[in-house]
């Protein structure tokens, strides 16, 4: 036997992700279990995008480079009207649906996407905005996420704080890997309570 497939069959017998799998899927800091329902989450959705379509509601961390998809959702919006790509980019809305099956078709302009999770913050559904996180609560799941591609010089932002995502809960390392995009969250305290606060959203609550 290979020392590969030593390394396999030991990190299987301990419940750990192989380092040969790990390489060929998106970065997770999940133990096997949880990385195997998530390989299962993520082959049905290909599946269902191959033989139905795009989905209506993209679950963002069940793709392998979930900025390639956004990055393809700008060029052919700007493709389809006809925008300089290198002035356009992305803008973001947190929508009242709770629930990917909330949702019934598609967005005619931008996705909407899910699996965004919340940290340092709570969303107030009802004032659609950030506010203080609810005592004993680190993580939350946000509401359905709206993106929208749009001209730069279009978009003029108040009281809304860009918030980091990023692919796991180490957020970056010191080469900025591990970032995906900025969310435009609404907000009624001051940007920089929540830069000190630490807020970001992740696409896997780990």
């Amino acid at each position: 036997m290979s020392s590969e497939l030593d390394e396999v069959a030991k990190s299987l017998f301990n419940g750990q992700l192989p380092n040969i799998w790990r390489k060929l899927a998106p970065a997770t800091l999940k133990s096997l279990g949880g990385w195997m329902e998530h390989f299962l989450q993520r082959f049905d959705q290909y599946s269902r995008w191959v033989s139905e379509g795009e989905p209506a509601v993209m679950w963002l961390s069940g793709l392998h480079i979930p900025e390639s998809y956004l990055t393809a959702l700008v060029q052919a919006t700007c493709r389809k009207n006809g925008w300089p790509l290198d002035k356009s980019t992305l803008y973001t809305t947190v929508t009242q649906y709770e629930k990917p099956e909330d949702v019934k078709e598609r967005s005619h302009a931008g996705c909407f996407v899910s699996g965004l999770y919340l940290e340092g913050a709570s969303w107030d559904v009802e004032a659609s905005c950030l506010r203080r996180p609810r005592p004993k609560v680190l993580v939350e799941e946000l509401p359905i996420l709206k993106v929208i591609p749009i001209e730069a010089h279009r978009l003029k932002l108040q009281h809304t704080f860009q918030t980091p995502v990023y692919t796991t809960s180490q957020r970056r390392n010191a080469m900025g890997v591990g970032l995906t995009f900025e969310a435009d969250l609404a907000t009624r305290e001051h940007i920089s309570h929540w830069v000190l606060q630490g807020v970001c959203l992740t696409l896997n609550a780990d």
